[in-house]
């Protein structure tokens, strides 16, 4: 293997720019800022945690975490999401404090992957963890401020697809029942949104014909709350009835949000992760073909660190709307420049202070000769950046030149 290039980098991470900084912080902290204002405190953990606890705990297969070993020879990750990590401060360093507990954070997350085009290893999350409320009303709030979420983050036009994972379980158990491989082959088709292969696995079972075509009518089942009671006609499984009963509850408390025309109930919808036991949902931007936010009910996780204690959460991909979503355009503020020579070197510094204590970005520049001046050009704030243009105003500080710019 031939040695890298000092200008390469590893397959899977990227650097961010200056210009993309600012995007993507403006976006962090705007959503952060929403998330704030509906209650959500923020953590911030480390970026390194044990395998075995919350390595484990994430649900992340071992082939997509980075694995590695501390001096003692004890196995570590970098952390593949966030959920786990929240779930293990909560189960110890915040366990004396009253439930429920709503908690916000934004991080870098690490993923292995193959070396495909697209593919990141590398990326950042911005999301919540309402602690403590296994009711739909806190799936209901995670959904809307979801909602809100993205708003704050410059998308304008998204839907939100909401589905149960208790309603597929109840569903497979019914329609296949002894048959646990069957089952899994089905829902991984749904996960993959490989819809003919999964016609082509109910092709396969030892079926009646009657029951595989109303298996298939589960791809159709999309809509309004309209599909509650459809769902309710397709099956009678005691743990599907009562899922399709809490969707439809957390629907209603969606409609008193005001917020249900951005969400489609899609049965469809199963949680990446192995941990969701209940609600779970995608947000889709229209710019783009992927999610830029996910979510669900994952009651049984803190069990894993000690703590039996319902929750729910989501996060979104803050650098997939960096990367795909125009959002709300934004005007880079050029720096004021202040240049001085030698011996007025204690004026331009302190203008250069003042300048900023009123909240100004500003560089400073000695200037050894008149050849070495800078002058700025006259042009008006929207055609600065397209002239490029160094810096907004020059103030100049010399004992050659007696203009002051």
């Amino acid at each position: 293997m031939s040695k890298p290039k000092g200008f390469e980098k590893p397959a899977g991470v990227r650097d961010y720019l200056p210009r993309a900084v600012t995007k993507l912080r403006k976006i962090e902290n705007d959503v952060l800022h929403c998330m704030s204002r509906w209650g959500y405190r923020q953590m911030i953990t480390p970026t390194l945690e044990y395998y075995d606890t919350v390595g484990v705990a994430s649900s992340t297969s071992d082939q997509k975490l980075y694995k590695l070993l501390n001096n003692r020879g004890q196995a570590l990750v970098l952390r593949s999401e966030m959920t786990a990590p929240v779930a293990r401060v909560v189960s110890s360093l915040l366990k004396d404090e009253p439930l429920p507990l709503r908690l916000s954070y934004h991080a870098n997350v690490f993923r292995a992957i193959e070396e495909e085009a697209g593919r990141e290893a590398e990326f950042f999350q911005t999301g919540v963890e309402l602690v403590g409320d296994d009711s739909a009303e806190a799936d209901a709030e995670v959904v809307a401020l979801a909602i809100a979420s993205l708003q704050a983050a410059g998308v304008k036009s998204f839907k939100i697809a909401m589905g149960h994972v208790g309603f597929l379980n109840g569903l497979f158990q019914e329609a296949v029942p002894g048959l646990p491989e069957a089952q899994e082959e089905l829902k991984g088709h749904l996960l993959g949104r490989d819809y003919v292969a999964f016609r082509e696995t109910l092709r396969q079972l030892a079926l009646p014909e009657a029951q595989k075509q109303e298996l298939d009518g589960l791809l159709r089942l999309r809509g309004g709350k309209e599909i509650c009671g459809q769902a309710l006609e397709l099956s009678s499984h005691p743990l599907a009835r009562t899922s399709i009963d809490h969707l439809c509850k957390v629907w209603e408390v969606l409609v008193s949000y005001g917020v249900s025309q951005h969400v489609l109930i899609d049965l469809t919808m199963i949680g990446d992760f192995s941990y969701y036991t209940g609600m779970t949902f995608e947000g889709y931007a229209e710019e783009l073909g992927f999610p830029v936010c996910s979510g669900g009910r994952y009651d049984n996780l803190l069990q894993q660190f000690g703590r039996a204690v319902p929750s729910t959460g989501f996060s979104l991909k803050t650098n997939r709307i960096l990367d795909g979503v125009a959002g709300t355009p934004e005007s880079e503020e050029l720096p004021i420049l202040v240049q001085y020579d030698a011996l007025r070197r204690g004026e331009g510094l302190q203008e250069a202070s003042r300048l900023r204590a009123e909240g100004h970005a500003v560089v400073t520049r000695l200037a050894t000769g008149p050849e070495e001046l800078q002058t700025v050009k006259r042009l008006d704030p929207e055609t600065v950046e397209s002239a490029g243009a160094q810096y907004r105003k020059i103030y100049t500080f010399v004992s050659f030149v007696s203009e002051h710019s």
